[in-house]
């Protein structure tokens, strides 16, 4: 197969989908590897290393997209590329279809197979592909949030852990899975008094047997969380439901009730968002402030460190890459169970009934193409 690997284009987004390394586990399969000229330089990997992996240099994104049969990217398609995408290409990448329709029809429009990370899902429910890039954005929550909290940055200019004889920052984090788990590591390592928040009993009883003396558990519902707000310090959304919008599980009016520098980080803003007041932010402008509370909605989080990130994201995407590239997506769709749950959109209809159900569009039972 003839595998193409564009430069990511978003706003200060370093990572690569393709290392050196699995460049060469591609090639020595007999795969042809065309990567864009400096697509991995953000991620500390040479133009030389990849053509000592055997990949081939293209100038520019539209010659990777016009001769490759498979196209490997880190974020979702942008404008400037959506024509670059031809019917029946096979686009694996992050897509977040539920939270942008213009990127949904765009991809429909196209005709191309569109496999989406977020939604590769194993018989238990995890979901392998997001769990790397989770466990990064869930710890780089907490680094961020302990940053925007002080006063320079119209944080509420408190120290995450405290000092002696005065008490640390109170952490409240929505959501159980990978990205609150991770959160909460890091938090309790800094020295606050955590507060992890889950609708799961069972999850609840899991985190509250691993986790240190400083993190507490509590169930999720609208009450409680409004309570909680009131003393929180810094506040973090990870809530996910595979493939859909997030729920809104902080409302605007809640806001008022949150004290002034109160920090909120809301991870799951590349599938809508869990924070109602929350719109996706960048590196370059990464917050805003609604009633006195600073919003820190980054939607690719894990861009700021590209060189963790990009290892962390191959590590897992590379296998699903191997088998695609062998078997080519349909016989691969018919055989793995995982990359089949991928599968979003195929030449013109969708095929993942979260995102048809997001924007009232028809849904096509994956099956009609396998």
């Amino acid at each position: 197969m003839i595998i193409g690997v564009p430069k990511e284009i978003k706003n200060n987004e370093n990572r690569v989908a393709l290392t050196p390394a699995g460049t060469q586990e591609l090639v020595k399969r007999g795969h042809t590897v065309h990567v864009q000229s400096t697509a991995g330089v953000g991620s500390g990997f040479s133009d030389e290393q990849y053509v000592s992996a055997g990949a081939k240099l293209l100038p520019d994104a539209a010659s990777v997209f016009a001769i490759a049969e498979m196209i490997m990217k880190v974020k979702e398609p942008v404008e400037q590329e959506y024509n670059l995408i031809r019917k029946d290409q096979l686009v694996f990448t992050y897509f977040h279809f539920a939270s942008y329709e213009p990127l949904a029809k765009a991809m429909i429009a196209t005709g191309a197979v569109c496999l989406a990370y977020e939604t590769v899902e194993r018989i238990d429910g995890s979901l392998p592909l997001l769990i790397p890039m989770s466990e990064v954005a869930g710890r780089m929550a907490i680094q961020e949030g302990a940053k925007y909290l002080e006063k320079p940055l119209k944080g509420r200019g408190i120290l995450l852990g405290g000092v002696p004889g005065v008490r640390p920052a109170k952490v409240l984090i929505l959501g159980g899975g990978v990205v609150g788990t991770n959160a909460a590591k890091i938090a309790a390592g800094m020295g606050a008094d955590v507060t992890i928040m889950d609708l799961n009993i069972t999850r609840l009883r899991y985190l509250d047997d691993v986790m240190p003396k400083n993190v507490h558990t509590i169930v999720s519902n609208e009450y409680t969380i409004r309570e909680m707000i009131k003393d929180s310090d810094l506040i973090i959304g990870g809530v996910l439901v595979p493939g859909a919008k997030a729920p809104k599980l902080i409302t605007r009016d809640m806001l008022k009730s949150m004290r002034p520098g109160t920090v909120l980080v809301d991870v799951a803003v590349d599938q809508g968002g869990c924070i109602e007041t929350c719109r996706p932010t960048t590196h370059e402008d990464p917050t805003f402030i609604i009633d006195d509370v600073v919003h820190y909605c980054v939607a690719n989080m894990p861009g700021a460190v590209p060189y963790t990130s990009t290892l962390a994201l191959t590590n897992a995407t590379l296998p699903y890459a191997i088998r695609l590239a062998n078997q080519g997506w349909k016989k691969a769709a018919q055989e793995n169970m995982e990359l089949r749950n991928g599968l979003n959109v195929i030449q013109g209809e969708v095929v993942y009934k979260a995102v048809a159900d997001a924007f009232g569009l028809g849904y096509t039972d994956v099956k009609k193409f396998l």
